[in-house]
Parts: structure tokens; C-alpha cells; sequence
């Protein structure tokens, strides 16, 4: 047996991942190291609401039943789906997207709160003035594909009456 063997030290963490051009090298081994804390990126389409109001654990009522819909025998006999209630409210959010029961906590809990937002600040809910603006986009964007339909249906008459015009002259 070599002494190699007996005092093997760890190799030093390389990875190959594309760093920007812009950065000094220092910036970019500080980017490669396992132990920096990286700041949480939000996923594109994902926004978060800090201005939301939070919900008090003590005003939840929390059951869990079981499932429905496709997935056979393992979504209808376990008990994943989380049914959330705000008692003072009154709304009752119901959640069954992943087969994980923590998963479905997180996102019920996520739900009742934007609903609660929208029951008690109205029009003034951050949730309800992206729903607005989605809704408007909707239209404007609806609006312009009936524009452009009609003048496609437009130039298409012109292009036959030239061509039969064309045809008279002949």
C-alpha cells in the first residue's frame, strides 16, 4: 500500500458554468464558491406580494381530504387535498395541484391569502389591479386580431376585384 493512498486531501471544487464577460476574476471564482449565499431569484411570472395582509394561524381552519380527478387509485384514497377556511371571512379555499400534502398547504395557504386581500382591500388589492390589467391586455390584444382579420378580408376583396377587372380587360 503507498502513502498516497493513506493522506488523499480532497480536490478542489471545479465547475464549468458561464459567467458574464463583464466580471474581474475575483467576481467570478466568487460566483463558483459552494459557501456564498446566493439572493433568491423569482421565477419569470411569479411575482410575490409583500404588501399582502398575512393570515393569523389562530382565524384557519385546516382539514385534509382525499383527492379527485385523474391519477387513479393514488390520487382517490390518499388524503392530500387541503380544504383552508377563514373563519372571519368566511372564504373557504380547496387544494389538490401536487400529490404532496406540504406542497398543497404552501400553495392553499398562498391562494387564501390573495383571496383574503381581494375580499378586504377591493379595488385596491395588488391582485385584483393585475387581474385588471390582464384583463384589459386581453382586450387590446383581442381588438387588434379582429383589425388585422378585417383588413385581411379587406385587401383579399380588393386583390379579386383587380383580378377580375384584369380578366375584363382581356
Amino acid at each position: 500500500m503507498s502513502t498516497t493512498g493513506l493522506f488523499h486531501f480532497p480536490t478542489p471544487l471545479t465547475r464549468i458554468c458561464p459567467a458574464p464577460w463583464g466580471l474581474r476574476l475575483w467576481e467570478k471564482l466568487r460566483l463558483l464558491s459552494p459557501g456564498i449565499a446566493v439572493a433568491p431569484v423569482q421565477m419569470a411570472g411569479k411575482k410575490d406580494y409583500p404588501a399582502l395582509l398575512s393570515l393569523d394561524e389562530n382565524e384557519l381552519e385546516e382539514q385534509f381530504v382525499k383527492g379527485h380527478g385523474p391519477g387513479g387509485q393514488a390520487t382517490n384514497k390518499t388524503s392530500n387535498c387541503v380544504v383552508l377556511k377563514h373563519i372571519p371571512s368566511g372564504i373557504v379555499v380547496k387544494c389538490h395541484q401536487t400529490r404532496s400534502v406540504d406542497q398543497n398547504r404552501k400553495l392553499a395557504r398562498k391562494i387564501l391569502q390573495e383571496k383574503v386581500d381581494v375580499f378586504y382591500n377591493g379595488e385596491n388589492s395588488p391582485v385584483h389591479k393585475e387581474k385588471q390589467e390582464a384583463a384589459k391586455k386581453k382586450q387590446e390584444k383581442k381588438k387588434r386580431a379582429k383589425e388585422t382579420l378585417e383588413k385581411k378580408k379587406l385587401l383579399k376583396e380588393l386583390w379579386e376585384s383587380s383580378k377580375k377587372e384584369d380578366n375584363k380587360v382581356i
